[in-house]
């Protein structure tokens, strides 16, 4: 890793923060929705109602170009809480390293380590999930993550960072009894269901009761800002909304398209300056954790890979990049760089199918049979048949601004030869100068219940399918 850390480039950039150092440094509230896409009315969902963050993105900045660096929760707030790609840090294959002493490497240290030193109380929940979900332990000696699990137990007059969880949007039981208790439900006959979705009774229920979810989650964000105005907070706290990683649907969570990695971005800056922009660069959101620091004071560390992103002086980005590696059972690897219209997928293991059989997705997503049985049935568009194949393209291409939902591969076109050859370069760089953990294989033995201990019924059918 050492020659890593000795390349600075602008992944150093630092630009003065946007407060004073002293008692006038914000208080900052970082809110993680789980498992939501930008689906919210202010981003021009329809059938949903989200007035607390429209609102909120009224007095803030709305970022509509906002992308994680992973599909997947734990792999994605490895690299927030430390502003690293988690395929830097070797936190790259999912809920991974929670029992083998595996340690974040020196120099790295989480951000809110950072915050402490600059006097700053970090608490987590604060009345909501405390969930971390980590793919790193911490050396002896270091601070720990959080101070506690709520603000109000800073010293009085103390600055502090609060992270908070709404877990209400990540899959559970508790979807139906919270469409069931709405006072307005999402009516299924007004969602607009992307093209790669069938239309289907059971895909519409399923998609208008996320957005009940997220209805739910507006609510809870409305009640955090009630109390930061009640204890007289509001004035001087900035408040961060985002999703930890892509919807909780088919495509979504777990895959590098627009619906696993995109992802709402709302900042709200005391003051109410500026108010009402909508933003279009390009922000990873380890840039959200550069610019954390930045808000507190905090000089970011030389090493860090986020930037700072709010102040206009900055340069935006040219490219985002993301990883997918192994999750759960199943073991893959595909990366992707997203310019200002195009996106490029590599995928390094496409033997793996995009629709293969894993635990955890067959439990929390009902519509994955319905999908099955439509498949089977012939009845599917290319473009929705496109994830359930044998296997995936070694490499995809989209246009995003032509083709927003990703249906066409435009991979192999001779007309797209220059974007693909130059995406593919950009790719290859940031492999090499992020050193990019994943070129080396995971042991098998620190795999549990591993994807090539068996081979699935499903995927065999797939590909007795494939044949016919």
């Amino acid at each position: 890793m050492q020659q890593f850390f000795q390349f600075i480039g602008v992944c150093a950039l630092f630009a003065a923060p946007l407060f004073a150092k002293g008692q006038d440094r914000p208080n900052i509230v970082w809110i993680m929705a789980e498992d939501i896409g930008c689906d919210l009315a202010c981003y021009g969902t329809p059938a949903i109602q989200t007035p607390v963050l429209d609102q909120m993105a009224a007095k803030g900045i709305q970022f509509n170009r906002a992308y994680c660096t992973s599909p997947i929760c734990s792999t994605n707030r490895s690299a927030m809480m430390t502003g690293m790609y988690q395929t830097s840090i070797g936190a790259h294959q999912h809920r991974s390293h929670r029992e083998d002493g595996f340690l974040l490497p020196a120099p790295v240290r989480p951000i809110t380590a950072y915050l402490q030193e600059a006097g700053y109380f970090c608490a987590v929940g604060c009345g909501y999930g405390e969930k971390t979900d980590l793919n790193f332990n911490l050396p002896k000696g270091e601070l720990p993550l959080f101070n506690g699990n709520d603000w109000s137990k800073r010293k009085e007059g103390q600055p502090f960072f609060a992270q908070i969880q709404l877990s209400v949007t990540h899959r559970g039981i508790w979807w139906e009894q919270i469409s069931k208790i709405s006072s307005d439900p999402v009516d299924q006959n007004k969602v607009s269901l992307p093209p790669y979705l069938p239309d289907h009774p059971a895909i519409r229920k399923d998609w208008a009761s996320y957005l009940d979810q997220i209805e739910a989650a507006d609510a809870q964000v409305g009640e955090i800002l009630k109390r930061l105005e009640r204890e007289g907070l509001a004035n001087n706290t900035v408040v961060i909304f985002i999703g930890d990683n892509g919807r909780c649907v088919h495509r979504g969570k777990g895959f590098l398209f627009e619906d696993g990695i995109k992802v709402p971005c709302i900042i709200r800056l005391p003051g109410g300056q500026p108010a009402g922009e909508q933003r279009e660069q390009l922000v990873s959101m380890i840039d959200v954790s550069a610019q954390v620091l930045a808000l507190a004071g905090v000089r970011i560390p030389e090493y860090m890979q986020g930037r700072v992103f709010l102040e206009e002086s900055v340069e935006p980005r040219k490219y985002v990049f993301a990883a997918r590696d192994r999750w759960d059972e199943v073991c893959d690897k595909s990366r992707a760089v997203t310019s200002k219209k195009f996106k490029y997928i590599r995928n390094d293991m496409p033997e793996v199918p995009y629709f293969t059989y894993q635990g955890y997705l067959e439990k929390v997503r009902p519509i994955r049979p319905v999908l099955w049985e439509i498949f089977k049935s012939g009845k599917m568009t290319e473009a929705q048949a496109h994830i359930m194949r044998p296997t995936k393209p070694a490499e995809e291409l989209y246009d995003l601004q032509n083709d927003p939902w990703e249906t066409v591969n435009l991979a192999g076109r001779p007309r797209y030869k220059e974007v693909m050859l130059h995406l593919r370069t950009e790719l290859e760089r940031w492999e090499e100068e992020t050193e990019d953990q994943g070129r080396n294989p995971e042991p098998k033995e620190a795999i549990s219940g591993g994807f090539y201990e068996k081979i699935s019924e499903r995927e065999a059918i797939i590909k007795n399918s494939d044949r016919q």
